[in-house]
Order: structure tokens, then C-alpha cells, then sequence
């Protein structure tokens, strides 16, 4: 087995990767850029060595420099985790004409998948079925727009050289073709330097079921199985299970083997996931396959019982794989939610800041953690750490929250309760939103589809509610006694009286409004009242941020994060943000409301679609920005005039600056 790995990666794979070498007394190297100094892929692995700014394409992107690193440390094999380099065939020759084992496919295999059209052609020799559409060279707009009117709309545009999501556009009526190819080839050429696109038929209502796959150089091929990935946004996924909900014996079979044909086809070795999209109707087409180890790969290993960190080091050295097909069998249900740093209530808009705060539940991380029988019940792989920074640089995801249950109910229950011990401050997250999906009916039920989200948005992206009197409780708590707590004596903002009763009123606000919240001290307790409706109130209990009251007759229990004036209130499963309006601490403050619309996060400007003097209606696209891969774009806030356009197509721009000077009508 190899001595030493390099891993040429970041983040939460790198860490993961580290793990299982660290396990089998493999030693390993870490890569990193400016920005990932502290990072903690870098502290967990035995060396770590700089290689570049913070652009990944100075940085990560570096096949060459990171093989120099590997041979300059006497690494003998360079696993490049998922993303990146791990699908770039130039790179795992460039590895081999090192001498080096690069730890994943032949380089033939990813050039083979690695375009979508050529490898549905290949797949349709090999007798894998495949959705109807036109995978060829021919790129004319005027020849695809006729393809997609022959084909039936909806149709699906998507990137030949893509992956991860991007640049991919569904198109409902003929005379939106255009528009749909042009931003899709612009995000396909931004983001994989390749504008070719393929029109295929997109299905309604389909399910997204992926099967792992593993093959080793003597000819052996297997797969482990299969996961749903159907709950996507932005054709990114959300949550993934395994098994697949509903999936009968027979079927499972069928596409377990058209799985595996399609890798042999390509004489694969390796991990690797093909890609399914499903009907309702259990018929299945092949989508594409991804030459890598996934995201979600650790939902498989909680229901198989197999390491396939360790299955690629063994497989990469040369060895057999550990399991036959028969040998690999289904032990329970497992659920993946990927946890980011994002705004769902914004259009998924990454969020940008530090984890001043990060609770985790109780959980193994990078591992089955069995007691015997039974993998752990919750699971958490991460390669941030409380303090770190989420950066513009690179992708926004915190962690990934694996439960396992012995049966789909179970791992439902336990996602549930792991979803609301899982507390960060600093950032906006999608917790809130994983907890109302995992909630829903629709998931709850096995409803699926990758239309989930969007289908049941009004359940799952609610209008903002009142934070309920307990909630605002708990803050006035915590900001009465840390102000009690402090040493300074003229500080003292208890409240206490020597003499008759004492109101003070205190003033929060959050997204839905502003509260006046009134505190009476009274010889006998306190009283706490909001819109007339007064209660008595008292402390029982508290350890830390750990507050428990009792509100009337009712218990009260939850944990308050202090930010600034900002209190992270979490209780009942919830998270309500309350700032505290603290009128002498903000006095002689003035806020001036400008004319300039802003960056609504890190990115660089791609189009610019309107020039000075522009008169433009409200929802009109101004400029469209790209951040993390994704395009956003700025529309007019109302109808009005464009007074001066302040950046050009290719600036980089930071988070809050002045797009445009825009005066309303």
C-alpha cells in the first residue's frame, strides 16, 4: 500500500480523504492556497504546502505545481477528491508521466464521459437507454432551435462538458429558445471553457437515481447500490437517500446492471456514479456519468457498511475489490442534507461571513462509527470549524448531515432532531429550509421529483412569522443577565427597585417587525407583556447559552447566541433572529438611503444590459453577476432611470458595492 498521499483538494473532502488514510497508516499532504491557510484540511493532514493565491484556478487548479508538491514530498499517489482536477483527463496523464498513481479512472474514461454527447452515443451502443434528444456537434442556434421543436417542449439545454449543475437552462416555448442558449452556453463557457450544449427532452415530474459503481483493474466491476437525488434547486442536489424510496428488487437490478455496462463499456476503474433520470412510471433513461467520487457518497457507505475512500486507495494500488456483488447488500436508510452557507429566501444567494458560532449534534465524522450492528445514527463530515471563514473563492457548503436508520422513518425522525441541534451564527444558512423539506409532506411521504421544491414553495418558503413571546423571552433574558453579569456597577441594566414596581420596555425587531417588549420587576418575580398580554416569567434553569424558563404555565427551553446586537434565538426547532434596538448605544447614528443598487454578494460582472441614461420598467434585468459559479441577476427595483453604470463586464466586485446609480420615477 502507498507510504504517502497527496490530496489535491480543500475542504470537506480533503479532510474526508484524510481520514480513511490516516486509518490505514497511510501519510498524507495537504495543498492549499492563501485563503486556506488556517484551513482545516490543512491542519488534519501530516504536511501541508502552499501553492498559490486564492483563485483556484492560481491555486487548485495548478496541475503541474501539484505535482511537483507530490514528488518534492515522495508522495507516490495524488487523490484529488470531487470538483477541481478530479475529471480532468489532462491532469491524470500528467500524473502517470510523473510516475505517480493518480487515484481514480484512466484518463480514457473521463474523456469518454467527460463529454455528454459523445458518451450518449456510447452509452446507446452499449444498449443503456437514453431520453430522446440531439447529442451532436452541430451547434448553430437556428439547427438546435430546430432540434428542441422536433424533440417538444419542455426541453432541457445542457452543457456537453458540465456537471454540478451549471449551465443548464429548461426552455418551455419555442420563442424562448434563443435567450435560454445564449446564458446557458455563457455559464457553460465560464464555467468549463466549453460552450457546446445538447437538447434533450425534459421529463415531468422524473426522479434523479444515481448508482455507485466500482470497478478494479482485474475486471471486476460491481455496484453498490443506488441513491435518490431527486430534491434538487437550481439542479443542484439538496437532500440524497439510499435506498431510493420504492424502489423494487427487479428494478434496482436492471439498473444496477445497465450501471455497470455502461462503466465497462468505457473500461472503467474505479469509483464512479452513473447518473439515471427516472419516469414515474419506473422506466429509467442514462444521463451522464461522473468519473469521480460523489458528494453523497457517504449514504451509501452507511448502508453498505464499506469505506470507499479506502476501496479507491486499495483499487488504485493494484488490489482486488474488497466485495463481490453478492456480498453487497442493503443494511437500513440513509439521508445526506447538504448544510450551506446560502440564502433560500433569496433565490439561494451564497452568503459570505465567519462561523462566529457552529453547534453540531452529537455525531462520528468521516466514518460508519458501528457499535456492531449499527452505523452511527447522525454522522457530520465538515471542513470548517467554528471561527473560519466561508470565503467568495470557493464552494459554499459548511457540511453534510448523514443520518441512518433502520428503516426511512427512523433516519426521517433523526434528520428532524439532528437538523435542529445544528446551530450556526455569523452566516445565513439553509437549515431552516432543510428542516421545513425534511418536515414536508411531500418528502416526508416519498413524493419525489426534482420539481419537489418548486412545487410546494409555499410551504417551504413561508412568508416571515412573529417571533412568539417565548422566543423574545428567552433574548430578554439572556441580554438581562449578561448586562447583570457585568462587573461594572453603573452598567447594571437589571432593572431592580428598592421600592414598588418597575416597567421598562425593551425594543427588538426582526424581518417581520419591530416589538415592544415590556419587563415589569416586581417584589414578587417579573412580569414579561407584548401587545397587552402580560405573563409571569422566571428563570429555572441555566448552563452556558442554555436558557429554561417558565413562561406562565407553559416550560420554555432554548439556547441564545449573542452577535453584536443580533440574538440567535433557538427553540422548539426554530431559529429567530432578534436584533436588540439598544437607543443610547446607536445615538447621533444617522442612515441616508442612497440611489445606488448594490452587489448582493463577492462576484464579477458578466453582462451589463443596460447604459447610462436607460430608462427601464420595475423587474427589468440591469446586470447579471456571477458568484460561486451561479449567475445572479440585479433587476430595477421599480421603474426609473439609469443614471451611470459604475462597473464593466469582467470586474470583480465586492459584497455591498454600488452597481449602478439608479434615480426612481
Amino acid at each position: 500500500m502507498f507510504t504517502k498521499l497527496l490530496i489535491a483538494n480543500r475542504g470537506e473532502i480533503a479532510c474526508r480523504v484524510a481520514a480513511t488514510a490516516r486509518r490505514m497508516g497511510i501519510r498524507t499532504v495537504a495543498v492549499y492556497s492563501e485563503a486556506d491557510a488556517g484551513a482545516k484540511h490543512v491542519a488534519v493532514c501530516d504536511e501541508a504546502i502552499l501553492i498559490g493565491p486564492a483563485a483556484a484556478r492560481d491555486s487548485y487548479l495548478r496541475g503541474q505545481k501539484i505535482i511537483e508538491v507530490a514528488k518534492a514530498t515522495g508522495a507516490q499517489a495524488i487523490h484529488p477528491g470531487y470538483g477541481f482536477l478530479s475529471e480532468n483527463a489532462e491532469f491524470a496523464d500528467a500524473v502517470h508521466a510523473a510516475g505517480l498513481v493518480f487515484v481514480g479512472p484512466p484518463a480514457a474514461s473521463m474523456r469518454a464521459m467527460g463529454s455528454k454527447s459523445a458518451a450518449k452515443q456510447l452509452m446507446e451502443s452499449a444498449n443503456v437507454p437514453l431520453v430522446p434528444g440531439y447529442h451532436g456537434d452541430e451547434q448553430d442556434p437556428a439547427f438546435l432551435r430546430e432540434q428542441a421543436d422536433r424533440i417538444g417542449y419542455p426541453v432541457l439545454l445542457k452543457a456537453s462538458a458540465g456537471g454540478g449543475g451549471k449551465g443548464m437552462r429548461v426552455v418551455e416555448r419555442s420563442e424562448d429558445f434563443e435567450g435560454a442558449l445564449a446564458s446557458c452556453k455563457r455559464e457553460a463557457i465560464s464555467s468549463f471553457g466549453d460552450d457546446k450544449v445538447l437538447v434533450e427532452k425534459y421529463l415531468i415530474r422524473p426522479r434523479h437515481i444515481e448508482i455507485q459503481v466500482f470497478a478494479d483493474s482485474l475486471g471486476n466491476c460491481v455496484y453498490l447500490h443506488e441513491r435518490d437525488c431527486s430534491v434538487q434547486r437550481r439542479h443542484q442536489k439538496v437532500l440524497e437517500e439510499a435506498p431510493a424510496p420504492g424502489m423494487p428488487p427487479e428494478r434496482r437490478a436492471a439498473m444496477g446492471e445497465a450501471a455497470v455496462n455502461a462503466a465497462r463499456a468505457v473500461g472503467y476503474v474505479g469509483a464512479g456514479t452513473v447518473e439515471f433520470i427516472a419516469n414515474q412510471d419506473g422506466s429509467f433513461y442514462f444521463m451522464e456519468m461522473n468519473t469521480r467520487l460523489q458528494v453523497e457518497h457517504p449514504v451509501t457507505e452507511m448502508i453498505t457498511g464499506t469505506d470507499l475512500v479506502e476501496w479507491q486507495l486499495r483499487v488504485a494500488f493494484g488490489e482486488a475489490l474488497p466485495k463481490q456483488q453478492h456480498e453487497l447488500g442493503i443494511h437500513g436508510h440513509a439521508i445526506e442534507a447538504r448544510v450551506y452557507a446560502e440564502n433560500p429566501e433569496k433565490g439561494f444567494l451564497p452568503s459570505i461571513g465567519t462561523l462566529r458560532h457552529m453547534d453540531v449534534p452529537r455525531a462520528v465524522a468521516f466514518e460508519l462509527g458501528s457499535d456492531g450492528a449499527n452505523p452511527a445514527a447522525v454522522r457530520v463530515d465538515s471542513g470548517v470549524r467554528e471561527g473560519d471563514a466561508i470565503s467568495p473563492f470557493y464552494d459554499p457548503m459548511i457540511a453534510k448531515l448523514i443520518v441512518w436508520g433502520a428503516d426511512r422513518t427512523q433516519a426521517l425522525a433523526r434528520m428532524s432532531q439532528a437538523l435542529s441541534e445544528f446551530r450556526i451564527v455569523g452566516l445565513a444558512t439553509n437549515i431552516a429550509f432543510l428542516k421545513r423539506l425534511v418536515e414536508g409532506e411531500a418528502f416526508a411521504t416519498a413524493d419525489l421529483d426534482t420539481g419537489l421544491i418548486e412545487r410546494h414553495g409555499a410551504t417551504l418558503f413561508p412568508p416571515a412569522a412573529p417571533a412568539p413571546l417565548g422566543a423574545l423571552a428567552l433574548a430578554v433574558f439572556a441580554l438581562r443577565e449578561n448586562a447583570a453579569n457585568d462587573a461594572d456597577p453603573w452598567s447594571q441594566a437589571s432593572g431592580w427597585r428598592m421600592n414598588g414596581d418597575y416597567r421598562r420596555v425593551l425594543s427588538w425587531s426582526d424581518e417581520s417587525g419591530a416589538y415592544r417588549v415590556g419587563l415589569t420587576y416586581r417584589r414578587d418575580g417579573l412580569e414579561i407583556d407584548l401587545d397587552g398580554q402580560a405573563q409571569r416569567v422566571e428563570r429555572v434553569g441555566r448552563a452556558g447559552d442554555d436558557l429554561a424558563l417558565r413562561l406562565g404555565e407553559t416550560a420554555v427551553q432554548g439556547v441564545v447566541r449573542r452577535d453584536g446586537d443580533v440574538f440567535h434565538v433557538f427553540t422548539a426547532g426554530q431559529h429567530f433572529t432578534l436584533t436588540y434596538n439598544d437607543p443610547m448605544a446607536h445615538a447621533g447614528e444617522v442612515e441616508t438611503l442612497g440611489g445606488r443598487l448594490t452587489a448582493p454578494m463577492p462576484g464579477k460582472v458578466v453582462a451589463v444590459l443596460v447604459q447610462a441614461g436607460a430608462t427601464v420598467v420595475k423587474g427589468e434585468p440591469l446586470v447579471i453577476m456571477e458568484a460561486m459559479k451561479m449567475e445572479h441577476t440585479i433587476a430595477a427595483p421599480g421603474d426609473g432611470v439609469v443614471e451611470d453604470v459604475l462597473y464593466e463586464v469582467g470586474d470583480q466586485v465586492a459584497d455591498g458595492a454600488p452597481l449602478l446609480a439608479f434615480k426612481a420615477a
